[in-house]
């Protein structure tokens, strides 16, 4: 069983604080099992969190779970602690499977890029780009938001960003039915949306950027796969109302 692997480039990324700096670490593997070209492989490119222990560690391990839940699929849990670990329990489900099934063609693929994409004195973003094949008529790409308070590195839950969680949720609806023109007097799903039991919901992905908030469904959440994801921009001249913090 051969792998190729390229683990730990570390390059500074960005520096958050005087306390807190970020490197990417990179870590790539590989099959060879029964294959020449396009073999199945990995790639991960994770902002570190760095200096700050208590800190960091706090922000480092809330990442890998979070990466590790994209990754992982199956019944059985993955007890991978790091990334080399995750890594190669990819490769190593593929093979388990080709050996398993050698007649039948599987293309594995995942590929997971990390970024701080937002630092203020109260908010660190971290933006998780995915994407993942393991079989069917296609993968399955899509963003994931991570928010933190970076004095103390815990995790901060959407509805604590907001000073009134049930009045932002009206506020945001009323401006994603102006932008995807769903008239107000009727369904949230009459245009052909998805949303569970007809109910509009705030999405789970909140990013941070400099002009605004940016609400983003991934694909399937609130659409059919082939209307791909949205995006609903909230500039921080409306937002400012009901955000706590930026």
């Amino acid at each position: 069983m051969k792998y190729t692997l390229l683990s730990l480039l570390l390059l500074v990324c960005i520096s958050c604080s005087k306390e807190l700096d970020f490197e990417t670490q990179s870590f790539e593997k590989t099959s060879t099992l029964d294959c020449t070209e396009n073999c199945p492989e990995i790639q991960l490119e994770i902002p570190v969190a760095k200096n700050s222990k208590i800190i960091s560690d706090s922000i480092n391990n809330t990442v890998f779970a979070a990466v590790k839940s994209i990754v992982d699929f199956g019944d059985k849990p993955n007890n991978s602690s790091n990334y080399e670990q995750l890594a190669n329990s990819f490769i190593q489900a593929y093979e388990k499977l080709k050996t398993d099934f050698p007649k039948d063609r599987f293309g594995w693929e995942a590929k997971i890029e990390g970024e701080v994409k937002y630092c203020s004195e109260n908010i660190l973003n971290i933006e998780i780009k995915h994407y993942t094949f393991t079989g069917g008529a296609h993968g399955y790409a899509g963003l994931r938001s991570l928010i933190f308070d970076p004095k103390t590195g815990k995790q901060i839950p959407n509805e604590k960003l907001f000073k009134n969680w049930e009045l932002f949720q009206v506020f945001a609806e009323t401006k994603f039915r102006n932008k995807y023109k769903i008239p107000r007097d009727q369904s949230i799903n009459s245009t052909g949306m998805f949303f569970e039991n007809d109910v509009f919901q705030v999405a789970q992905n909140i990013f941070f950027t400099d002009k605004g908030i940016i609400l983003h469904y991934n694909p399937y959440e609130i659409a059919a796969y082939v209307d791909g994801s949205r995006d609903l921009l909230i500039k921080y001249e409306e937002a400012n109302d009901y955000l706590i913090t930026k």
